[in-house]
């Protein structure tokens, strides 16, 4: 009873802040949360402990937040994972199925669809393609990742931390990239496509 009464409280105290929320009995907040104006938040989102968020941010539906500071114009979700030791800068976005743990994700920087962000540092206006991995831990220890500004990464793209990524580069769509780098790149790692003619599967 205690938990449920805390979470009443909770709600009208935000909803009085002038916290959007469209089905608040669905929304869980902790006691230390932190919310500022112009916040709009779906339906089932659950905030963990120390979550700070500033000014018109938008959280939508099936997000988890927890230990998380989010900095103004940001949009989260649906279906987003922000674990502890996440900074979200003003402007950045993180989209549908994207898991972010102790990283920085830099002003207008995204991370759009179906991604993994792990011990990262991502400049800003930097576009993360869908189905980014940032391969950060050698079942040893964890290495970090490090995304300059103006940055492209394509689709399908495995990022094998230690790494850095400068500025102005971009990765081609599937590559597997161990090694840094240069600014102003492209990098690639894709083998030849091969093609036969007239093959006929076997029956």
């Amino acid at each position: 009873m205690k938990q449920i009464n805390l979470q009443d409280s909770l709600r009208k105290k935000f909803k009085k802040q002038g916290v959007k929320m469209i089905a608040p009995d669905t929304v869980f907040f902790s006691k230390d949360t932190k919310i500022g104006k112009n916040v709009s938040i779906d339906p089932y989102v659950v905030f963990g402990q120390k979550v700070k968020i500033q000014n018109n941010v938008k959280i939508f539906s099936f997000s988890h937040v927890e230990n998380v500071k989010i900095e103004n114009n940001v949009s989260v979700g649906p279906y987003a994972r922000l674990r502890p030791g996440t900074v979200l800068k003003s402007g950045s976005k993180i989209g549908n199925f994207v898991e972010v743990k102790k990283s920085t994700i830099g002003k207008g920087s995204k991370v759009n669809h179906l991604s993994y962000i792990g011990d990262t540092s991502i400049g800003n206006s930097t576009n993360i393609g869908a189905g980014t991995i940032t391969c950060n831990y050698d079942g040893v220890k964890k290495n970090k990742t490090k995304i300059k500004n103006n940055v492209f990464i394509g689709s399908n793209s495995s990022l094998v931390a230690p790494v850095t990524i400068n500025k102005n580069s971009v990765v081609g769509a599937g590559s597997v990239i161990t090694k840094n780098v240069k600014k102003n790149s492209l990098a690639l790692t894709r083998t030849a496509q091969t093609e036969v003619k007239n093959y006929k599967r076997k029956k």
